[in-house]
């Protein structure tokens, strides 16, 4: 789910009001004065995205596009001065990813059990303001009270905000939960707010990451994300749906006369501990924590110009076709991806089984990844994408088929338990190709003069193609079930009131076979054509100047 931030670095004055706005831009002769106060040293637009394909999107980052020659003259090791940093920097992206994993995660595992999929779909687009940083980021990075800090001014206040509506959310969420006739709108817009609370700060605290970190050491703020963001997401969905699972309490931390119906640990006391967390961090923030004034180190563009460079992009030929692309690329596996795991737990896998299995499957995402990365390298970093596009689209039927032979109603032996750990690491396997592959190629042809703007748009497609199209296919699951109740409507709500369904045709496979064959046709027929084009581009001509030199030569 990669951290967006575009840093447009723009000189800035206070008004009477204390509100900063860009400065006027100074003449040649004062920027190469080096008596002038009005030295400018040019910094290059800085950029991290952390997609919404959920947790393993979220490790996306953009540092090594700025900073790759740092990394390239040797290997770097985090120094003594850096490492309190470093850690408050993991402590942050933590702060972000405990929200995210509920949103993301937990919360439709917990809804499903009362609401239709066409419901879920409902809630599943509080995840979009992770998806569309971009749209605000210029604003995040330019207006800002220098006497509280430039991260700071974003960061105090958005960690507030958010600890505030934790706790509120704890006191009154069970109670909402626990509803027979959950309003999902107003669920939604509650962790809505609560993701665009967390988007703002990624965008802060990416930013932060530049200078709260020596030159040296700029390499770790990738890994301090990376290590923070899945820690949060980890916690608040793997961990917490074990906690919150009354077989799982009961199983390993109760003993049998103190069995319960309910878990060890519920939402509602979930979110009031994460919420003195926030307030505790921000606390110590305000009082404690300074932060360096960058002022004399700005970039000139400002928020209008960080907006006109990202439509000039975006205008550039080969651009349109590669966003297209990005943004139906994952149309063929979003009903596995999105869907299948609630299936299961439809037909009675538990919930601390699934935890168990998103455990057992991340050290393995690690290992692919570090694999993927190598694979990526040379001049064709897109051929593993295509090879894994295959992968997923088996990945995508084979899921159908562990849901559909899954023994409905039992428990499940080891070697089914064994086959739907493969199914997931296969599954996983494909996805960590493609993502490392796709963000190797943005890297290569992102022109390094606006490096952070250039690789902010190309992931906010490439998570946005990712996310729209999850809500039409939990609305087509609904649609094509076919269901004998034993009350009321059959859409739902005799579920509610204690009625029965029999489910005649099983909407998930005719959506996840619509999306599978979806997704052939595209790769056959415009995906692989379309990549093995794009490809072939020389990279020059993906750099802004480049391509708009070549235009006014046609």
């Amino acid at each position: 789910m990669t951290t967006s931030d575009v840093s447009s670095r723009n000189k800035l004055s206070p008004d009477h009001n204390g509100v900063h706005h860009r400065k006027p831009k100074p003449d040649a002769s004062s920027m190469l004065d080096p008596s002038s106060d009005s030295v400018h040293v040019r910094k290059r637009d800085h950029v991290s995205v952390v997609t919404d394909e959920d947790r393993q999107e979220m490790g996306q980052s953009s540092y090594a596009t700025d900073y790759k020659a740092v990394d390239d003259e040797k290997a770097q090791t985090l120094s003594a001065t850096d490492v309190p940093n470093f850690i408050l920097l993991v402590i942050l992206y933590l702060l972000q990813g405990i929200p995210v994993g509920l949103s993301f995660g937990s919360i439709p595992f917990l809804l499903k059990a009362k609401m239709s999929y066409s419901e879920i779909a409902i809630f599943s687009l509080s995840s979009w303001p992770y998806s569309l940083k971009l749209l605000w980021s210029p604003i995040v990075d330019a207006i800002y009270w220098p006497e509280l800090g430039r991260r700071k001014s974003w960061i105090i206040p958005i960690q507030t905000l958010t600890g505030m509506l934790f706790l509120a959310l704890g006191w009154h969420i069970d109670a909402i939960m626990a509803e027979d006739n959950i309003n999902i709108y107003f669920i939604t817009s509650l962790f809505l707010v609560t993701i665009f609370f967390c988007a703002t700060q990624d965008i802060a605290v990416d930013g932060w990451a530049l200078t709260l970190l020596s030159k040296d050491s700029l390499s770790y703020a990738s890994t301090a994300q990376t290590i923070g963001l899945n820690t949060g997401y980890f916690l608040s969905f793997t961990v917490f749906l074990a906690l919150n699972s009354e077989e799982f309490s009961n199983k390993y931390l109760r003993s049998p006369e103190n069995s319960s119906d309910v878990g060890v640990m519920p939402l509602g006391s979930y979110m009031i501990f994460w919420s003195l967390m926030y307030i505790v961090v921000t606390a110590w923030l305000l009082i404690v924590k300074t932060e360096k004034p960058t002022g004399t180190d700005e970039d000139l563009l400002g928020i209008k110009g960080v907006y006109s460079t990202i439509w000039k992009i975006c205008k550039l030929p080969h651009m349109k076709s590669f966003v297209a692309i990005l943004l139906v690329a994952k149309i063929g596996f979003i009903c596995n991806e999105g869907v299948t795991a609630l299936k299961l737990l439809e037909k009675g896998f538990s919930k601390e089984d699934l935890a168990l299995a998103a455990l057992l499957d991340f050290p393995f995402q690690l290992f692919f990844g570090y694999y993927a990365a190598k694979w990526s390298t040379g001049p064709n970093p897109l051929k593993p994408w295509l090879y894994a596009f295959y992968g997923r689209l088996a990945s995508a039927v084979l899921g159908m088929v562990v849901v559909y032979f899954y023994p409905e109603g039992q428990d499940i032996s080891m070697v089914y338990f064994c086959i739907i750990m493969a199914s997931t690491i296969l599954s996983s396997f494909m996805s960590t190709v493609q993502f490392v592959s796709i963000s190797a190629f943005m890297t290569s042809v992102a022109d390094p003069l606006i490096g952070g703007t250039y690789m902010t748009l190309l992931n906010t497609f490439s998570n946005f193609g990712g996310t729209w199209p999850k809500f039409f296919v939990l609305e087509a699951v609904d649609k094509f079930t076919v269901a004998t109740c034993s009350a009321l409507d059959g859409d739902g709500l005799e579920l509610k009131l204690g009625g029965t369904c029999v489910i005649q045709q099983d909407g998930y496979y005719y959506a996840g076979s619509i999306c599978v064959i979806l997704g052939i046709g595209l790769l056959v027929f415009y995906v692989k054509p379309a990549i093995l084009r794009i490809q072939s581009i020389p990279r020059h001509m993906w750099k802004l100047k480049a391509a708009e030199d070549e235009k006014s030569r046609l």
